[in-house]
């Protein structure tokens, strides 16, 4: 099972996409300031959507990335 999910990061408007095949081991990573991208900027966890195929959480990824979809996270989140 993976997961693609989303941070909120500190600054105002600004997030983290990722996916994971181990949710509780990435979202420790990133408190702990191992992950350089959101190291002291890390709110929490704000959205998760779950895949068997990782090559489908990929995709979902490189979605949520684009224009498209960081305007839908930008509605579907209020951020």
């Amino acid at each position: 099972m993976y997961t693609v999910y989303v941070l909120k990061l500190t600054e105002k408007k600004r997030w983290y996409v990722g996916v994971t095949g181990n949710i509780a081991r990435r979202l420790k990573e990133h408190r702990c300031g191992m992950v350089k991208s959101t190291k002291g900027r890390f709110d929490g966890l704000v959205y998760t959507e779950r895949f068997d195929v990782k090559s489908e959480a990929w995709k979902r990824e490189k979605w949520l990335k684009s224009g498209q979809g960081r305007e839908w996270l930008e509605e579907k989140l209020n951020l």
